[in-house]
C-alpha cells in the first residue's frame, strides 16, 4: 500500500508518466511479465527458475523506484553509471543490487567497482584491465557478462563475433573479474524474424565460448519487446524496463550512445 508519505511525493510529471498509484502500476506490470516469462518458458520447454528477470530502472526517479521496491523488486538494472550512483545514494536505506547494463567510459570505472554486483557490458580489455586494478585495491570480485556486437551495427558497443575467443582469454589475466556469459543488443525492431537471429548468433557464441571458459554460461538478451523470443532461444537473464515501468519519457538515444 502506498503511505502518505510516498503519496504527497508524486510530482504531477510522475502522476502523468506513472499514474496516481505507482505501486499498483508496477505490481500489475510485474504480474503481467512474469506470465509472459512463464509462457515463453513453457514454449521453449524449460523451467521458469531458469531464467532471471533483471528490471531496467533508468530513467525511473529514485522517489518512485521506492514503490518498485514496495512491489518487490529488488534488482535495479542501470545503464548510465552516474544515474546509477544518484540513485543507490538516495536509496540506500532499501536492499538493492544494482547492475549496470550500459557502456562504461574508463574514467568511471571506480563508481562501479563500488557498490554494482554485475557489469553487463564489458567489451575492452582496457576497460577490464582498470576494473580489475580498482576491484584488486578494494578487495572485490565482479560478475561480469562480455558484450558483443550481433546485429552488425556500426551504432552498437560490443566485441564482434570473431574477437570474442581472443577476448575471453585476456579475461583469463584479471583475475577479479568473473565472467559469467555473453550479452547483446539485438536489433532495434518489432519484426522477431530480423530479432532472433540476433539471439541465435549469441547462443552459437556461448556454445563456442564454454568450451574455452567453463564459467561462460549465461546469455543476458531480450528488452521488453522480445524477451519472450530471447528466452526461447535460451536467454537467462531478461533485461525489461519499460513493460514494467512504462514508456520513458525520453528516447533511448540518450542512453544507448551511438544511436
Amino acid at each position: 500500500m502506498n503511505s502518505p508519505a510516498h503519496t504527497a511525493s508524486l510530482t504531477a510529471e510522475d502522476i502523468t508518466r506513472f499514474g496516481p498509484d505507482p505501486l499498483a502500476m508496477f505490481s500489475r506490470n510485474l504480474a503481467s511479465v512474469e506470465e509472459r516469462i512463464v509462457r515463453a518458458c513453457a514454449r521453449a520447454g524449460r523451467p521458469r527458475e531458469t531464467v532471471r528477470l533483471l528490471p531496467i530502472t533508468k530513467t525511473v526517479p529514485a522517489h518512485i523506484l521506492r514503490f518498485a521496491h514496495a512491489a518487490g523488486i529488488r534488482d535495479f538494472g542501470e545503464n548510465k553509471i552516474q544515474e546509477a550512483v544518484a540513485k543507490r545514494a538516495e536509496l540506500a536505506d532499501l536492499d538493492i543490487g544494482w547492475s549496470i547494463v550500459g557502456h562504461l567510459q574508463t574514467n568511471k570505472v571506480k563508481y562501479l567497482t563500488r557498490f554494482a554486483r554485475e557489469f553487463h557490458a564489458l567489451d575492452s580489455v582496457r576497460l577490464a584491465e582498470m576494473l580489475d586494478a580498482r576491484l584488486d585495491r578494494e578487495d572485490r570480485s565482479l560478475d561480469v557478462y562480455v558484450q558483443v556486437n550481433t546485429s552488425g551495427e556500426e551504432s552498437k558497443y560490443g566485441l564482434q563475433p570473431g574477437e570474442l575467443l581472443p577476448f575471453l582469454e585476456a579475461l583469463r589475466r584479471f583475475p577479479r573479474l568473473k565472467p559469467r556469459g555473453l550479452m547483446t543488443l539485438a536489433l532495434f525492431s518489432t519484426d522477431l524474424e530480423k530479432v532472433r537471429p540476433c539471439f541465435e548468433r549469441l547462443r552459437e557464441l556461448r556454445d563456442i565460448a564454454v568450451r574455452h571458459d567453463p564459467a561462460i554460461t549465461e546469455l543476458s538478451m531480450g528488452m521488453s519487446n522480445d524477451f519472450e523470443e530471447a528466452i526461447v532461444q535460451g536467454a537467462d537473464v531478461v533485461r525489461v524496463g519499460e513493460a514494467i515501468f512504462g514508456k520513458r519519457s525520453t528516447p533511448d538515444g540518450h542512453y544507448w550512445p551511438k544511436t
